[in-house]
């Protein structure tokens, strides 16, 4: 994109999560502003890219275990963000061809680029919704027209909470879309913490929040933990990203970043 120019009908004068996000990832959808600030950002604490990097490795590994493991073939991805390697789409139906998927964002630009995640094996399928997680009715009635509401269902939010910044809110429409989910359905989800670098992630979220973008709130592990109440919580538990089933050698432990999350089981 970087090299086409912009897309029709998309602000480029401001920087966007998405945009800013892919950046970091190493991908070619952003513009000159959202560098800026990524680069400003990263400035200030590198560790960011990395982050940004075991976030998506994290849904990864979270997405196989769904459906390799826990025998999960229909999710719910809000917040999808722009394609990149390993959609949700690739790694479920790659342990699972039959495996739906959903994926649900507002984001304009992540519109433009939807096609690219509508692609399926033929056993399966993958539906986009242009939807606001604000708005969980219009959510779960748009994902019904792809689910089978009867049988389990993946619900992921990943990096994306964080965004309502009203914690009741937030809880709110957790709870909202885990009421219509049946028994034997998941929550997985992180959310941005200051538990590793401390000062340094509080700056960043003043930056984040003076640029422009949506603001952003840092959540404690044990805030992260509120939004799986009534949910069975699989081990480890409440992490950070990094340290949530990874493969590594015995005694040693991944260098945490500041993005804590966990898998749950709606009992």
């Amino acid at each position: 994109m970087t090299e086409q120019g912009p897309v029709p009908g998309i602000d480029t004068s401001v920087s966007h999560v998405a945009r800013i996000w892919n950046y970091w990832l190493g991908g070619k959808d952003n513009y000159p502003v959202d560098r800026e600030v990524g680069d400003q950002i990263l400035g200030m604490l590198p560790d960011v890219a990395r982050l940004a990097r075991a976030s998506r490795l994290f849904l990864n590994r979270v997405v196989w275990y769904l459906a390799a493991e826990a025998g999960i073939r229909q999710f719910i991805d809000v917040g999808t963000g722009l394609p990149t390697v390993d959609n949700t789409h690739e790694v479920a139906q790659r342990a699972a061809p039959e495996s739906r998927i959903v994926y649900v964002d507002n984001d304009p630009l992540v519109l433009v680029h939807a096609q690219a995640l509508l692609t399926s094996t033929p056993e399966g399928k993958t539906a986009y919704i242009d939807a606001d997680l604000r708005d969980p009715e219009r959510i779960l009635a748009a994902a019904a027209d792809s689910l089978d509401f009867t049988r389990p269902i993946a619900l992921t939010l990943m990096g994306i909470l964080e965004f309502i910044t009203d914690d009741d809110e937030a809880y709110g429409i957790v709870r909202r879309l885990l009421e219509a989910l049946p028994s034997g359905s998941h929550l997985a989800m992180y959310d941005g913490t200051n538990v590793v670098h401390g000062e340094a992630s509080d700056r960043i979220v003043q930056v984040w929040n003076e640029s422009g973008n949506a603001p952003l709130k840092l959540r404690t592990p044990e805030q992260i933990a509120g939004f799986f109440e009534g949910l069975e919580i699989l081990e480890p538990g409440v992490v950070s990203v990094t340290r949530w089933r990874t493969e590594v050698t015995v005694g040693e432990e991944p260098e945490a970043v500041d993005a804590f999350g966990a898998v749950g089981r709606k009992p």
